[in-house]
């Protein structure tokens, strides 16, 4: 079952709930999480996924947005309205002071084949921080030249502990003396409550102004953040181009399935 919007008074809190932000005044591709992907809007695709996880014990869609509570609603999907945000883990820190779990995962709403795996992983590293660490996030390998070079695509430097050293939309590291091995950071994020208090508690820094990648406020302060490596070939629609490679994925993953006998394949 999904985590419920009811909160009531001495609840038992949950272990570990995905929460998905969505917004609707995305600047390349304004309404994107009500953008139709096959027979179903985006964030239903998103949704799914989470559901088809081992590990969790809900998922609930955070939003400030009339339309996209109003579609939760019409799908039976669980949705918490919030307030304006700077960011999606900002969202999810206001979704964490009204649901008590032990911790929380946030998906991105663009990212409709996301791994079940993949966020089964971030709860199980979330169960093992290491001292001074206040997030997991997933990352996976890049072997597209295009993913490379696309500043849709943020590419993350990772410290031999496993810790994200940068993160960043340019290609890093730059290849001058050696052939690096590229590396792409998941919009998949485990948070405890208190790492959520702390990233709500610091001020935006110049490097995640500029490059708007969230997790730069952490790095910029100073504090860890433990990166997952995860298996995940998904496509993340960041733009309506991607929506239509989006749409020949879905077809793919539909032509797969019914080839299949027993598992599904895709979603």
């Amino acid at each position: 079952m999904a985590a419920t919007t009811a909160l009531t008074r001495g609840a038992t809190p949950r272990r570990h709930v995905a929460v998905i932000p969505c917004r609707w005044g995305a600047s390349r591709f304004p309404g994107k999480p009500l953008a139709r992907l096959g027979d179903n809007p985006l964030l239903w695709h998103v949704h799914q996924r989470c559901l088809e996880t081992k590990r969790l014990d809900g998922a609930i869609v955070a939003t400030d947005d009339e339309r996209i509570e109003a579609a939760c609603r019409q799908l039976g999907i669980d949705c918490i309205r919030t307030g304006e945000h700077l960011t999606g883990t900002d969202r999810v820190a206001e979704v964490a002071e009204r649901l008590p779990a032990d911790a929380y995962i946030n998906v991105q709403g663009d990212e409709p084949f996301i791994s079940p795996a993949a966020i089964d992983a971030i709860s199980e590293a979330l169960e093992c921080l290491p001292p001074g660490a206040f997030a997991v996030n997933a990352y996976t390998e890049l072997v597209d030249v295009g993913a490379v070079l696309d500043h849709n695509v943020v590419k993350v430097v990772v410290s031999a502990q496993g810790e994200a050293l940068m993160f960043s939309r340019q290609p890093i590291p730059y290849p001058k003396g050696d052939r690096p091995k590229y590396l792409r950071q998941l919009g998949l994020y485990g948070f405890t409550g208190p790492g959520l208090q702390r990233f709500r508690q610091l001020q935006q820094g110049p490097l995640e102004r500029a490059e708007g990648v969230e997790m730069l406020r952490f790095v910029e302060h100073g504090h860890a953040v433990q990166m997952v490596p995860v298996l995940d070939d998904g496509v993340a629609v960041d733009t309506p181009q991607d929506l239509a490679r989006a749409e020949s994925l879905l077809a793919q993953y539909a032509c797969l399935t019914a080839g299949t006998t027993g598992r599904t394949v895709g979603p």
